[in-house]
């Protein structure tokens, strides 16, 4: 089974590096590596995996550039069964993560994804570490229409800082939506399972990918959220998130309280205001003006030229 893997590239660091050296030391080997770079002045050094990797420019700084509409240029410009959507900052744990991705579509014919377990990096504080463990356990999950009343939002989540699709069912299923801003992963997998599809969260699979927000960060990573949301109501509105925040904030705090680390649940408590600051100001963004809205948003380019009529 074929396999290419996609990756948008802005700023890369080091990271990178070692995202395509690992990839290049897969037990089943990418047939090509397409990074789709934004341009920015910055020359990428490929050299590591030079004779497997394509680059294409994208111009930032046009309205062409979009979350869903770019990785799916990559996805044209594939011929591949399997597409492998990933981050430039997500470095493969080990050389089986495309073996045990296209392994599991091969077992599961009604799959159209599946996505990776997300580890963090060993340096990452301990509320991003909990974070992480809370939302890719060590079990591996087949999530269908059928799990909506048990998992509710968390039945459609699928994240393309790692995950792999059947290209020709992608194609079929109509693709990322687009213009977006932010959940373009969770959108086409939750039309995917209305359609009747599965998609697995394969916890063997795995790659190395935390972050360290600053309070700002989390306000605007969440604005951009909670403006998804409210652009897609045909989802969300349906299927709150809210619940899936609480049960993380309460699964921590009891945590935290066992291991008697109380400053971490101060600190706790002020990250999951910001987050709902952010998210509940973006899913009003519709009230705001749009002065005020480029000063939140993390992704300026979706408003470029944007009327209500694109959202």
């Amino acid at each position: 089974m074929k396999i290419d893997v996609i990756i948008p590239v802005y700023r890369p660091t080091e990271k990178l590096h070692k995202v395509l050296y690992r990839l290049c030391r897969q037990t089943h080997l990418p047939e090509q590596i397409i990074l789709l770079h934004t341009r920015d002045g910055i020359k990428l050094d490929v050299s590591v995996c030079k004779d497997r990797v394509s680059v294409t420019e994208i111009p930032i700084l046009e309205k062409e550039f979009d979350h869903g509409r770019t990785r799916e240029q990559g996805i044209w410009m594939s011929d591949a069964d399997i597409v492998v959507m990933m981050t430039q900052d997500a470095v493969p744990a080990d050389p089986f993560l495309l073996e045990k991705l296209s392994e599991v579509l091969n077992e599961h014919p009604d799959a159209v994804a599946a996505y990776a377990r997300q580890i963090p990096d060993q340096n990452c504080g301990l509320l991003e570490k909990y974070t992480r463990v809370f939302n890719y356990p060590p079990k591996s999950q087949i999530k269908s229409q059928k799990d909506l009343p048990k998992l509710g939002i968390k039945t459609y989540f699928c994240s393309n800082v790692c995950a792999a699709y059947r290209r020709g069912v992608y194609l079929e299923l109509g693709g990322f939506p687009h213009p977006a801003i932010f959940n373009e992963d969770l959108i086409f997998a939750a039309g995917a399972i209305q359609n009747g599809w599965k998609i697995i969260y394969k916890a063997d699979a795995r790659v190395i990918h935390s972050h360290e927000y600053t309070y700002r960060e989390l306000i605007r990573r969440n604005f951009d959220q909670g403006v998804s949301q409210a652009c897609h109501s045909e989802i969300f509105e349906k299927v709150k998130s809210e619940k899936e925040g609480i049960h993380l904030i309460c699964t921590l705090v009891k945590k935290l309280l066992k291991e008697r680390k109380y400053l971490q649940i101060i600190q706790l408590f002020v990250e999951s205001g910001c987050k709902y600051l952010g998210y509940q100001m973006g899913k009003h963004y519709r009230q705001l003006p749009e002065s005020f809205i480029m000063k939140l948003t993390m992704n300026h380019n979706y408003w470029r030229g944007r009327n209500d009529e694109d959202a």
